[in-house]
């Protein structure tokens, strides 16, 4: 699965409209979704992504912006040589590729990611890495490293397995197993996780957005018809936890996991290598 053979061309940002989808399978059924307005951004290209509106900026001030601070080492270093290093660590070849990430951007100066994803490319455009990088209410962040493997390409998308490395949930035990399925960003993008135990399906959590550019006029709409979006998505985690308590869920203590603490990243092997 490749990127657009005119990547080129491409804008160097842009917004992409959908709805996140929830489901608690066990042992306490729960549902819920939401709409909301992602980011894609090429991390190679920020200079350029600066100047697409006057209401949107990078590692700046706006109405919408996008930090490097935000990712990554979390430090306002580059984020494509953060990914150019996760790559290497792999033995994987971005020399000349892109690296698209899709997260939600700044509101006002505030966001909250749950789950952001970097789409790296080769130079011949295809897809040969994705990072999934998550976070949890307790300010940690933590990243998956995974290669792209011709197995695991199919029309369906793409399909990936890691087992869980990092508390996120205070309802959902750490031994878990991740099943990512994506369809890289085009003029859709579609991400589907499923939680697995040994006896099965514990939560999916999906978002499917469609493409629009990022312009001055697309982000007064979204402000109009998606206001607090940031503040609604990080206080829909703690409503939600609480209608999962009122309901009897059991909380898991957060554990003084390795997983936890910055600079390290996962490998598909679930070893862990620390940054340089």
């Amino acid at each position: 699965m490749s990127n657009p053979p005119n990547a080129a061309a491409e804008p160097p940002a842009a917004l992409y409209f959908g709805e996140v989808m929830h489901a608690r399978i066990k042992p306490v059924a729960h549902r819920f979704n939401y709409r909301v307005m992602s980011l894609l951004i090429d991390v190679g290209r920020l200079d350029e992504a600066d100047h697409l509106s006057a209401l949107f900026g990078v590692n700046r001030r706006g109405l919408y912006s996008f930090h490097e601070s935000d990712h990554g080492p979390r430090d306002g270093s580059s984020l494509r040589n953060y990914a150019q290093r996760c790559a290497d660590e792999h033995g994987v070849d971005l020399e000349g590729g892109r690296v698209l990430l899709l997260c939600y951007p700044r509101l006002f100066g505030f966001t909250f990611n749950p789950l952001s994803a970097y789409f790296c490319y080769r130079a011949d455009g295809e897809l040969a890495l994705v990072i999934y990088e998550v976070r949890n209410t307790f300010g940690d962040i933590h990243a998956y490293v995974l290669p792209v493997t011709p197995d695991q390409v199919s029309a369906a998308g793409i399909r990936q397995q890691q087992d869980k490395l990092f508390y996120v949930s205070p309802f959902i035990e750490m031994a878990m197993r991740y099943h990512f399925r994506i369809a890289p960003p085009g003029q859709r993008v579609k991400l589907r996780i499923l939680e697995t135990d040994a006896e099965g399906a514990v939560l999916a959590a999906t978002f499917n957005g469609h493409r629009a550019p990022l312009s001055s006029r697309r982000l007064l709409k979204a402000f109009v018809g998606l206001p607090a979006v940031t503040w609604k998505i990080f206080g829909a985690i703690h409503w939600q936890a609480l209608l999962l308590w009122i309901k009897g869920a059991r909380l898991v203590p957060r554990p003084a996991s390795v997983a936890a603490k910055p600079g390290l990243a996962a490998t598909p092997a679930g070893d862990y290598t620390r940054r340089k």
